[in-house]
């Protein structure tokens, strides 16, 4: 079996019997997107061309769902591709797993794995109803998750309400340094950045940020941006963030 995709890289490590996955796509070994940076060192890397795939005559691909020309070409040489789609909830998130374990022959292994993901999160404190503070993410070039995002889903489910909602923005896009400050949002979400500097990254340490009242908080990118228990990590700062913003903002 083939991976091509970072999410099913990272899901396949995860659920692969020994033997069974025999290449990664190359972003599984780069530490600005992948959480299993050291597990990926054992596999050989592919860079998602149909040629090399072919070469490796794997009775499986795992794909995304945006394999684009290379995964059509694959299917048009009879090659067996599972397209797994990439998750915009947390629900979306135990779906791939269990897609993943499907195609692999592993369900058992998906099945425990989602038996400790339930586990997990049952003993996190989340907030339930009552007054939820505002958050953001907040990327280069003001580049924010929407409400039907994985990352959405997350600050939700850790006790937020979104800028992104506020806006009307459902998927991922832009939202101006005006309307963050405007907002003044009790959370501000960044990511991982890149080494070295580019004037898009500039905006996510802009100075008007220390005027607001709200928190700075750094989510590694790694921790939700594919379905991987990993998300819990993610889930247990942002809630302990939403606790301290209750806790900010009660008279």
């Amino acid at each position: 079996m083939v991976s091509v995709n970072l999410c099913t890289d990272q899901i396949a490590m995860a659920l692969a019997a020994p033997g069974q996955l025999v290449s990664v796509s190359h972003l599984a070994r780069e530490p600005q997107s992948s959480a299993m940076v050291a597990e990926a060192q054992q596999f050989p890397v592919n860079h998602g061309r149909a040629e090399e795939v072919y070469l490796l005559a794997p009775d499986l691909v795992l794909a995304g769902g945006y394999g684009g020309a290379a995964v059509a070409l694959l299917h048009r040489l009879g090659v067996p591709v599972v397209e797994v789609p990439p998750p915009n909830s947390l629900e979306d998130a135990r779906a791939a797993i269990t897609q993943v374990g499907a195609a692999l022959g592993r369900e058992a292994e998906a099945a425990a794995m989602l038996a400790d993901f339930d586990a997990r999160m049952a003993a996190l404190t989340l907030p339930t109803g009552g007054n939820r503070p505002l958050a953001a993410t907040w990327g280069p070039n003001g580049y924010s998750s929407g409400g039907a995002t994985l990352a959405g889903d997350v600050l939700r489910a850790a006790g937020f309400s979104l800028l992104a909602d506020r806006l009307g923005m459902q998927g991922s896009g832009y939202i101006t340094l005006e309307s963050l400050v405007m907002a003044d949002p009790a959370l501000i979400v960044t990511g991982t950045p890149y080494p070295g500097a580019s004037r898009a990254e500039e905006i996510v340490t802009h100075p008007a940020l220390s005027s607001l009242s709200g928190r700075v908080v750094h989510v590694p990118d790694p921790l939700w941006t594919c379905p991987t228990p990993r998300l819990l990590d993610a889930l247990a700062l942002l809630a302990a963030e939403a606790r301290i913003a209750a806790t900010r903002s009660a008279p």
